[in-house]
């Protein structure tokens, strides 16, 4: 007894040593994957950054380039009537007060005459331009403003082509900071004769970029071609001052230098700066054919600041892992171990996905025949799972005496496969019942799967729409097996492939459609059925369906008879996918 006893506490020692062991190990283990998953959560939370603020810069850009295509467009939209007005000085007012009644972004226009073009007006500029009560019709032909000295003017003369100008404070003109889209207006001999312009106030780009918030301290700038900050959030620089003006005397000249010259350049990219130890982010991109450069600035504390909640997440789950490795251990060393406990979780397991199965079942039809009062329509169909829950779907139902039907195979198998196989034919029941249209259907069911197929999943699809009355069928394929029809024959169903759904959103789906005759037939099934294999990999394949589709029976009776050759075929091997099949016979004389 003493002897056991030893042998028992130098069993017990031995396993705490091997323990104490185990603990050290695993504690090195868990340091280690703490840094590791801190250096990639850093590199996780940077791309995260660049990839917020590159959203945010392209989709201001995008705000940005629409309302200087709508103002280019007004300006190109007028040069016809420009042209014709050229012999009629007096009415060139009526271009510039079309353009900017017509254009709610213009707020004033001129049509400024080249010099000595009209001998009888030699400086002609008339400018329209918004005020609170209506419009205001002034003169920018005088020895003050002298318009031919303007960038405005001087600079598409010089091009020969648009021009949008530097930002300015129009003073005899629009007064307010603005910028001008110029653009010459030639003559029937190809002379430039005028110079045809639109202004647009920049309060909208102050207030857009503004609105740019891709951290909460992060900021947005605009600068001009010539360097000059057009929106800051520092007011006082704001047409004041150039970027290089601005950064003169701070700590990192270099890198600011740096990035004032890619910024100038028309650029796009980002650079790291520092100030007064503060290091920060700045993205930057151009907008095309202004001049301007667009960027946000981001101090890089704000962009790691998740990652210190990182950090202490995985601190908790390093102390709840060698928690977990404690009660190992003593488990391991009290011998404890309940195989009763892991059999009743086995079978209470098994019930879960009982009632699982029971539950995806209740969502098919599965009484048939289904609409046994009606002579003009035959119609069963089957679903046998591969495990205890699938991927497959089938559904019918009769509305305005038009039969909608649909089968369908999620990608995958077990629990995901069923979830989404759940959800698919749930929105298929939704819009059938308010819509005609398979095509609609599909790129609906399709467009929102973008939002909740976190697993990239896919379903391949088929479904129609049989009008009873006059055997008129519409349908539309989403990567499916192409239906099997039995007219005087036994062939496919022409089907365009198409995408399956959850693969691109917004494809876009084509539509097709056959007439049923009476007696005709169609099969539709999914790929357990054509490549059930046996237990040598050949698989059931189409000599197998059309074997059986050969004879003639009843829609049940053909589902049986697939079900069988099938059973038989296949043996003692085990189902590889869940099989599906519906089989649907138009009877209307």
């Amino acid at each position: 007894m003493k002897r056991n006893r030893i042998q028992i506490t130098e069993g017990i020692k031995k396993g705490a040593r091997a323990g104490f062991l185990l603990i050290v190990v695993a504690i090195l283990t868990l340091e280690v994957t703490g840094i590791i998953q801190f250096v990639y959560s850093a590199k996780g939370i940077k791309e995260e950054a660049q990839k917020r603020a590159e959203t945010q810069l392209e989709s201001t850009r995008f705000q940005i380039m629409d309302v200087v295509n709508q103002t280019e467009a007004a300006v190109r939209n007028n040069v016809w009537l420009t042209q014709f007005c050229l012999d009629m000085p007096d009415s060139l007012f009526r271009v510039s007060q079309r353009l900017v009644q017509d254009n709610p972004v213009v707020i004033g226009s001129t049509v400024a005459m080249v010099p000595g073009y009209n001998k009888r007006h030699p400086l002609l500029s008339p400018y329209v331009c918004r005020v609170e009560d209506g419009m205001e019709l002034k003169s920018l032909a005088t020895e003050e403003y002298d318009y031919p000295s303007q960038e405005w003017f001087v600079k598409p003369m010089e091009l020969e082509k648009g021009y949008w100008s530097e930002p300015y404070v129009d003073e005899g003109g629009g007064e307010v900071l603005m910028t001008t889209y110029s653009y010459p207006v030639r003559d029937r001999n190809g002379r430039i004769a005028a110079i045809l312009t639109a202004d647009i106030s920049l309060d909208w780009l102050t207030e857009l970029v503004g609105n740019v918030k891709v951290y909460p301290n992060a900021f947005s700038m605009v600068v001009s071609r010539a360097g000059q900050i057009m929106v800051c959030p520092t007011e006082t620089l704001v047409m004041r001052s150039t970027v290089q003006e601005a950064v003169r005397g701070m700590d990192d000249s270099v890198s600011l230098a740096n990035l004032n010259k890619a910024m100038l350049s028309g650029e796009t990219g980002n650079l790291t700066i520092r100030e007064k130890g503060v290091s920060a982010k700045v993205f930057f991109a151009p907008v095309q054919r202004t001049g301007w450069s667009l960027s946000v600035v981001i101090p890089e504390k704000e962009i790691y600041s998740g990652i210190r909640n990182v950090g202490r997440v995985v601190k908790l789950l390093q102390i709840l892992g060698i928690l977990l490795m404690i009660l190992i251990i003593r488990y391991v060393i009290m011998n404890y171990i309940s195989f009763d406990k892991m059999n009743k979780q086995k079978e209470r397991m098994q019930g879960e996905l009982k009632v699982a199965s029971d539950i995806q079942m209740a969502m098919v039809p599965k009484i048939f025949p289904p609409f046994p009062k009606r002579d003009d329509l035959d119609l069963s169909a089957s679903i046998v799972p591969a495990k205890e829950v699938g991927g497959d779907l089938y559904d019918f139902f009769i509305r305005d005496e038009k039969l909608h039907f649909c089968i369908g195979d999620v990608s995958g198998k077990g629990v995901p496969a069923s979830l989404l196989m759940a959800v698919t034919r749930t929105q298929y029941r939704t819009l059938a019942a308010q819509h005609d249209s398979p095509a609609q259907i599909v790129s609906t069911i399709n467009d929102s799967m973008d939002e909740i197929n976190e697993n990239n999943m896919f379903v391949t699809f088929f479904c129609g729409v049989l009008d009873l009355k006059t055997g008129h069928m519409k349908y539309c394929n989403a990567g499916h097996n192409a239906p099997y029809i039995l007219t005087d024959a036994i062939r496919e169903l022409p089907v365009e492939p198409n995408l399956p759904l959850g693969v691109l959103s917004g494809f876009e789906f084509a539509e097709q459609s056959v007439d049923l005759n009476y007696d005709d037939a169609l099969l539709l099934y999914t790929d357990g059925l054509n490549e059930a294999e046996n237990i040598h990999h050949e698989q059931f394949g189409e000599s197998g369906i059309r074997s059986v589709l050969h004879t003639r029976r009843t829609a049940q009776e053909q589902i049986d008879a697939l079900k069988a050759a099938v059973a038989a075929f296949v043996g003692e091997a085990e189902p590889s996918d869940d099989l599906t099949m519906l089989f649907l016979h138009y009877l209307r004389k």
